[in-house]
Order: C-alpha cells, then sequence, then structure tokens
C-alpha cells in the first residue's frame, strides 16, 4: 500500500510538472529548421510559423539547412525541449529506406501534425494512344518494356509513384532519369518519353495548354488541385495511394503537453481561410491530423515503400 501510495504521488507529481511546463512553454523564441530558402519546406514553416508565433507569443525563426535529409540530421541531435522543430517531407522518412543516415525517422523524432498534401499527377504524351489508365496498363502489357517514364531522380516522388503502379499493375516500363522536373516535363511533351508522375504545380499548365494529359492522381481522393481527374485507385488499381505531404516533428522525448499545443496551434492555422487559400495557390492541401494519426502515416508509408525499393533495389544516388 505504501509503495502504491508512493507511486501515485510520483506520478501526480510528473503530470503537474508536465502541466506546468506546457504552461510556462515558451519562454524564448523557437526554432523551425528546414529545407533551403524557397522550398517547400520553407513556404510552409514562413506560412504556418507567422501566426504560431503570434498565438505563442514569441517569434519564431526559420533556419534553412539546405535540402534532402540534412534538416532531420541537424534535429535529431537537438534538445528535446520544444525550442527546436522540423518541417519536412517524406524524404525524412523515405531517404533512410535509400540509404544508410544518422537518425531513425521512428526512433528520433516526434511528430506533431501534417500540414500539406500534394497529389502527384500521372501526365502522357498527347500522342500516346491511351487516354486512362486501364488503357495504358493494357497498353503497357501489349508492348512489355517498350513503354517508359520521365523520373527527376532516382528515389524520389515521381520514380516511387511510378514504380508502385508497376507493382500493383504488373506492367513493365523503363525508367528515363532527369535531372530535375522541368527536363522531364520538356521530353514528355516532345513525345520523347511516354509518362510521367508530376507535381501538380509543375503540371497545370502544360495540361491546360493541352501539352499533355492527365491520366489520374495519385491520392486516395480527387483532389481540389486538380478538379475533373480521377483518382488511380478508381481507375483500375484499387488500393493505390501516393502523396507528397509536409508536416513538422519534434525530436523524441519532447514533453507530451509542448507536443499537444504545438499540434492545437498548428492545426488551427490550418483551418483558416487565408492560409487554405495561400497553400492552394501553390499547388497543396492544407491538412492538419493529430500526431498518433500522423505517425501512422509514416509507419504505414515506411512499409509500403520499403517493400517496393527493396524489391527494386533501388538506392539513392
Amino acid at each position: 500500500m505504501k509503495l502504491a501510495g508512493t507511486l501515485a504521488w510520483l506520478a501526480l507529481a510528473l503530470t503537474a510538472g508536465g502541466m506546468a511546463f506546457a504552461q510556462e512553454y515558451p519562454a524564448r523564441p523557437i526554432r523551425i529548421v528546414t529545407s533551403e530558402p524557397g522550398g517547400g519546406g520553407d513556404f510552409i514553416s514562413r506560412t504556418i510559423g507567422q501566426g504560431v508565433s503570434a498565438a505563442l507569443r514569441q517569434p519564431i525563426i526559420i533556419e534553412n539547412r539546405g535540402g534532402g535529409i540534412l534538416p532531420a540530421i541537424y534535429v535529431a541531435k537537438t534538445t528535446a525541449d520544444g525550442y527546436t522543430l522540423l518541417c519536412a517531407s517524406g524524404v525524412m522518412w523515405i531517404g533512410p529506406l535509400l540509404r544508410s543516415v544518422s537518425y531513425d525517422p521512428v526512433r528520433d523524432f516526434s511528430p506533431i501534425s501534417l500540414a500539406v498534401s500534394s497529389p502527384n499527377i500521372l501526365v502522357a504524351y498527347s500522342g500516346l494512344p491511351a487516354n486512362s489508365v486501364k488503357e495504358l496498363i493494357a497498353l503497357a502489357k501489349a508492348r512489355p518494356g517498350q513503354l517508359n517514364y520521365a523520373s527527376a531522380g532516382t528515389g524520389g516522388s515521381a520514380h516511387l509513384a511510378a514504380e508502385l503502379m508497376k507493382s500493383m499493375a504488373g506492367i513493365d516500363m523503363t525508367m528515363i532519369p532527369y535531372k530535375g522536373a522541368g527536363p522531364a516535363l520538356i521530353s514528355l511533351m516532345a513525345g520523347e518519353v511516354h509518362v510521367m508522375f508530376a507535381t501538380a504545380t509543375a503540371a497545370m499548365t502544360h495540361i491546360q495548354g493541352r501539352r499533355m494529359k492527365a491520366l489520374a492522381v495519385t491520392t486516395a481522393t480527387p483532389s481540389a488541385l486538380v478538379p475533373n481527374v480521377p483518382t488511380l485507385a478508381a481507375s483500375g488499381l484499387p488500393g493505390y495511394e501516393f502523396a507528397t505531404i509536409t508536416g513538422f516533428f519534434a525530436p523524441a522525448g519532447t514533453p507530451a503537453p509542448i507536443i499537444r499545443r504545438l499540434n492545437a496551434e498548428i492545426n488551427r492555422q490550418l483551418g483558416l481561410e487565408d492560409v487554405r487559400e495561400k497553400f492552394l495557390k501553390t499547388g497543396v492541401e492544407p491538412v492538419g491530423n493529430t500526431p498518433a494519426e500522423y505517425s501512422k502515416i509514416m509507419k504505414d508509408e515506411m512499409a509500403r515503400l520499403g517493400k517496393i525499393i527493396r524489391e527494386k533495389g533501388i538506392r539513392a544516388e
């Protein structure tokens, strides 16, 4: 009984201490570490950070640490006190599946909230004799190995989205690598490659100008960014889902009350109409969710794409 009472007192003291810590937080400026200036993570951090800063009454400093996994490498080593956060895309947890890195995306980070999601669009050369996903799959099966797809880099979203489609559809297409989405789209419009998974931001102008055709979007549900374009899941590949997502993390061990407070403030910003409009204009959709939901999304994607990466022997360049 004495031991039980001691443990109960200790639990109460820890809870009270955590609540007090959260109430005092933040007592100084917060840093959000993200990608290079002008990149997607930078824009998201600044857009969300402005409102969160006003709500918390502390400056939020955006710290650009370069592209890829570099911001995650840095934040994984910082103190778990809620004053250094990470804004990162799926590169943070897919990167370790493609190369050896110094952090573990599950063990070393506490998810706060998924911020935005953007579909890839399966686009095709305007002269390709396929106007739907079903027709593309049938064409690829009739011409095994003869169709190709453009990729803006090994292990990138365009590459993995295409390999996931190939695996689920049981088709063979050849990857043609390019140094960036721009050159890849130019080759697609010229008919040098047949299809590509492109971001909505990069492809929409060309689709509207009829320089390429949109066959489907990669998200599980239709996207407001590309109205009237069906999903791959509804076009012959049930269960297909792939999106470029970006959100916020803290170092593992950050007190739960602080994670909850940051989650509430970030989600409040994502629900504002002016913030929503800013994101939609840049080709991304605001989302927002709980830390547990974000953690599940990350783990599920690591399992699903990890299987494809291992089967295909994909390694980062």
